[in-house]
């Protein structure tokens, strides 16, 4: 158990970040079908609807868990190796953040492509599962196709994450200090992380939006 200023090892970050990412990933999955469907071009009803939110779990379940963990454990040991001083710590928190998500887009970018192709059904019944869908992105887009949207990916999520994270710690440092109490509870922190995640979300939707529309545009 960690406990107090120790810090985590490179392989807990891993380890942690992978799991907690396959476990969010995996509980709101349906409302990522639905936000999905909502935000593509051709229309809610068109998409799916509410019928089969569980489409494209299959590239959640391969990809989430080694996104999430590069993630974390990027962020965490830019966190712990950053130059720069205390004071500006949500600055260093912003980068770290902006640098593991790069790293993790390497991974997460094709998995999404995937998943929001899978779930509005963009290929009919010849991509009715995750599998079915990657073999229709190579076959007409070739690998690069497992790319596309990462550009505007990218742009949602930096901007996310340097919103999301320093904020996280924030709401952490404040509340920790109002409880004279270091750590929080995992009640208390998940409380901090839906507000930072809550805001960031809301305040990036449009970037989201159009993530989605480049990745399910089939145009060359």
């Amino acid at each position: 158990m960690i406990s107090g200023d120790v810090k985590p090892t490179f392989l807990q970050s891993l380890m942690a970040g992978g799991a907690a990412g396959t476990s969010v990933d995996l509980l709101f999955f349906p409302i990522d079908t639905v936000k999905t469907r909502l935000q593509s071009a051709q229309g809610f009803a068109r998409a799916g609807g509410l019928s089969g939110i569980y489409k494209g779990v299959g590239s959640v379940v391969v990809g989430s868990a080694p996104g999430a963990a590069v993630f974390f454990s990027t962020y965490d040991t830019m966190k712990k190796h950053s130059p720069l001083p205390e004071n500006l710590a949500p600055l260093s928190h912003m980068l770290s953040a902006s640098v593991g998500e790069v790293a993790a887009c390497l991974i997460r970018v094709p998995t999404e492509v995937i998943k929001t192709r899978t779930q509005t059904m963009t290929y009919g019944a010849l991509g009715k599962s995750s599998l079915a869908a990657a073999k229709q992105v190579l076959l007409n887009d070739g690998w690069t196709g497992f790319y596309r949207g990462f550009g505007s990916t990218i742009m949602r999520e930096i901007p996310f994450t340097s919103l999301q994270f320093p904020l996280y710690e924030l709401l952490k440092a404040q509340l920790s200090k109002q409880l004279d109490r270091k750590p929080l509870y995992a009640h208390e922190a998940a409380i901090c992380g839906s507000i930072a995640g809550g805001t960031a979300a809301a305040l990036t939707t449009p970037l989201d939006v159009l993530k989605t529309r480049v990745m399910l545009d089939l145009r060359v």
